[in-house]
């Protein structure tokens, strides 16, 4: 049924929640702000990095400029990307699904290099045909990602498309390029957030994307 299936990498494919909280708080600590618990900062695992800071912290202009910087030189420089693992059962989605023929592709917020980093360290990116990301894009939305990503793909029949993510913007996204959506219940987001997105699947596994997948 499905070609093409268009993958997010944070909280998809890999829990990268641990080193993205270590990066908030280590950024916020830098600017003198304290980050609270650990369950707040959860929610930056997904969104843009300046609209999670606004939306939480209340930080704007110059003040968002710097969290992201400081988010970054933790994530890239310090190993916080690599405070990392690969969800069970996502090899071998990966492997059925490439067996089948399908074209698999990233659409994700982070930066390409970022994210081909995550994918080439836990040998995934051998699975993938192109990265769509953030700073290949002008409006900063995962609509804009994945947009971006079947044109450069040359996916013209939106049919033959999915989007598998596991927050709202991931569902959003697909539903703004006109393709249908798995929503992961493994991920960060709750099924109340999916659901309100109005996904056309849910799946609670790696094995049940398959099943959806491959139908």
């Amino acid at each position: 049924m499905y070609g093409n299936v268009l993958f997010d990498l944070d909280g998809t494919l890999t829990d990268s929640g641990r080193g993205i909280i270590h990066a908030v708080r280590w950024s916020l600590g830098e600017m003198g702000i304290e980050a609270g618990e650990d369950d707040r900062l959860r929610a930056f695992v997904g969104p843009p990095l300046a609209d999670s800071y606004y939306r939480f912290f209340g930080l704007s202009g110059e003040d968002a400029e710097r969290a992201v910087f400081l988010f970054r030189k933790y994530y890239n420089e310090m190993g916080g990307l690599f405070e990392n693992e690969v969800y069970p059962g996502i090899r071998e989605l990966l492997e059925r699904l490439s067996a089948e023929g399908k074209r698999l592709i990233i659409a994700t917020y982070k930066r390409g290099d970022t994210a081909v980093r995550v994918l080439e360290h836990f040998d995934l990116m051998k699975y993938f045909d192109f990265v769509a990301a953030s700073e290949m894009v002008q409006e900063k939305t995962k609509a804009a990602v994945v947009q971006f990503a079947l044109k450069a793909c040359g996916i013209t029949d939106t049919r033959s498309a999915v989007m598998v993510g596991d927050r709202e913007n991931d569902i959003a996204g697909a539903r703004a390029a006109g393709i249908d959506s798995v929503g992961v219940l493994y991920g960060y987001g709750s099924r109340e957030e999916l659901e309100d997105a109005g996904p056309t699947y849910l799946a609670g596994t790696p094995e049940e994307i398959a099943e959806y997948v491959l139908r």
